[in-house]
């Protein structure tokens, strides 16, 4: 099968730089409990790749000498990462605020049960995927059975105050469209998620990203198989709109894959386009940070800017 890489590289999509960063995204590996469709990480249970605890210490010191706000945990599932708790307390000393990017059937697997109440202790902010409030396309798109998997880990997190407005601890859900096209506007899907889960399940959030699905990896081979590649990037192109161009993630955030190289981006993580054009470890940063540097873009950079726009806090506009 053609990999989609090449044919994003000769982009077109405007030249953009680094701002103020004050996010780090860090990919602790790419193991997995589930093999979704839409996964732009070819994530799986068969995954071996795992950030080692050295990287987590030289990213804890990055942050510390940059003033890093946020940490940003993603993977596969983070939770996987044997290292996983301990790099959430010492984040948590160094009174950086934590995002676990969570697959919420893992709160449900054996020997990850109590991994709800660790999160609750720790004051982490969860942004769990649910890529629909129906329980067909869930487990189209996921697999049998993690619609239902899902909505008792959502529960069991509400129960421990999660997705309480009134100053309880944050549960944002994430959206992702089946197949090629572009989510619906963010504030009528929320209205609709909300209205379901309430209704169907007493399930309460916080907020409802919308995030576009990227033409890479697993999805880019799976667009590519059914010879529908070239009609997703003509949807993105179509659907560019410039002044989304201000609010791209990748202009306050850095990605480290889970060796601890850095890139602009997860989704250039996954494209192999190191930031500054060559590979470059986190801890040749420790005493430079990247802002002003230009940031290496392709044709997949075109989901972000597509319609209301995509990042990894959902809508751009």
């Amino acid at each position: 099968m053609r990999d989609a890489k090449p044919l994003l590289l000769d982009s077109d999509f405007p030249k953009i730089s680094h701002g103020l960063l004050n996010t780090l995204q860090m990919n602790l590996g790419y193991l997995c409990n589930l093999s979704c469709t839409h996964c732009h990480v070819n994530a799986g249970p068969n995954r071996t790749e795992l950030m080692s605890r050295k990287t987590m210490e030289t990213a804890l010191l990055f942050a510390e000498k940059h003033k890093i706000e946020n940490l940003d945990l993603t993977g596969g599932s983070p939770e996987m990462n044997p290292n996983f708790r301990w790099l959430v307390k010492q984040a948590r000393r160094q009174g950086l605020h934590v995002m676990d990017r969570c697959n919420p059937t893992i709160l449900v697997e054996p020997g990850y049960e109590d991994i709800a109440e660790f999160l609750a202790e720790q004051q982490v902010e969860v942004i769990a995927s649910l890529p629909c409030y129906m329980e067909d396309n869930v487990d189209a798109q996921r697999g049998k059975g993690v619609f239902t998997a899902s909505i008792k880990s959502l529960k069991m997190l509400n129960d421990l105050g999660y997705g309480d407005k009134e100053g309880g601890l944050t549960l944002n859900l994430v959206f992702n469209p089946q197949g090629m096209s572009l989510p619906a506007p963010q504030i009528q899907l929320e209205a609709s998620y909300r209205q379901f889960l309430d209704e169907h399940f007493d399930l309460h959030f916080n907020q409802l990203f919308t995030i576009t699905n990227m033409p890479i990896q697993r999805f880019g081979a799976v667009l590519l198989a059914k010879g529908q590649f070239e009609d997703y990037m003509n949807l993105l192109k179509q659907s560019y709109q410039a002044e989304n161009l201000d609010q791209v993630m990748c202009k306050s955030l850095l990605s480290v894959d889970w060796q601890g190289y850095v890139y602009d981006c997860d989704f250039n993580q996954m494209l192999e386009l190191p930031i500054t054009g060559k590979a470059t470890h986190l801890s040749q940063l420790l005493e430079y940070m990247p802002e002003g540097l230009p940031i290496a873009v392709a044709d997949h950079c075109y989901g972000c800017t597509a319609g209301q726009g995509s990042s990894c806090t959902g809508t751009l506009s």
